[in-house]
């Protein structure tokens, strides 16, 4: 089995100055529960080599034993440092499709037409569909192939409005991810801020927040074996 993992190449945080990017852990502990589990995993993004890593999320209070692990780990640095450009992703060569979050794809991939076809595409075709925390929010323009919005109806989780003001970004990113959800149409839940919550609705599996990397990947990878 192949699962395909996309990526943001987004580096800049709105009009701050600062750099945003992907989530380390979001990517690393998805990556592990794929891996451990003997999934092919190939790694995409915009703009294809190297994506941006959120430098937040590289300081010693956000490491995990996923993280770690990355750090030790030459074979999936080197997978990271090559990903793939999303314009050349054939999507019947894959089984799922993943999104680690971050700040990042709230900018690109939300609006990439290339990842909205692959998303639209996947679901379509009934594969698995798996986002975590900021990266429900590449859903927000995908479409079921009746036309009516991907999310409508669907029970959906992502980086709640009370986490996103926990870190002071609320008037800095382009939209927030409860707020769009819901506007969708989506039946959008959530845990306390921080806590482990997923959800899975169809083949499509959503993780509220870095805590549910691991667990959002584990519900992805249950639909991948039934």
């Amino acid at each position: 089995m192949k699962v395909l993992m996309v990526l943001t190449s987004h580096d800049q945080l709105g009009n701050t100055g600062k750099k945003t990017g992907f989530w380390l852990e979001e990517f690393a502990a998805p990556y592990y529960v794929f891996r451990d589990a003997g999934i092919n995993v190939v790694l995409a993004s915009p703009a294809g080599g190297l994506p941006p890593l959120d430098p937040k999320s590289d300081e010693p209070e956000a490491q995990s034993g996923d993280t770690e692990r990355f750090h030790q780990d030459i074979a999936a640095q080197q997978a990271l440092a090559n990903t793939q450009q999303l314009e050349t992703i054939d999507s019947c060569k894959f089984d799922a499709l993943f999104y680690p979050g971050g700040h990042g794809p709230l900018w690109d991939l939300a609006e990439d037409k290339h990842s909205i076809e692959l998303i639209e595409s996947f679901y379509a075709n009934g594969k698995p569909v798996g986002a975590v925390c900021h990266a429900p929010g590449v859903l927000r323009h995908a479409k079921k192939p009746d036309g009516s919005a991907l999310v409508a109806g669907k029970y959906v989780t992502g980086f709640s409005n009370s986490e996103e003001r926990a870190v002071g970004l609320t008037n800095v990113v382009p939209f927030l991810v409860e707020d769009a959800l819901t506007a969708l149409g989506a039946n959008y839940e959530k845990t306390a801020d921080w806590g482990v919550f997923t959800l899975t609705d169809g083949h499509l599996v959503t993780g509220q927040n870095p805590a549910s990397s691991a667990a959002a990947a584990k519900a992805l990878l249950k639909l991948l074996h039934q």
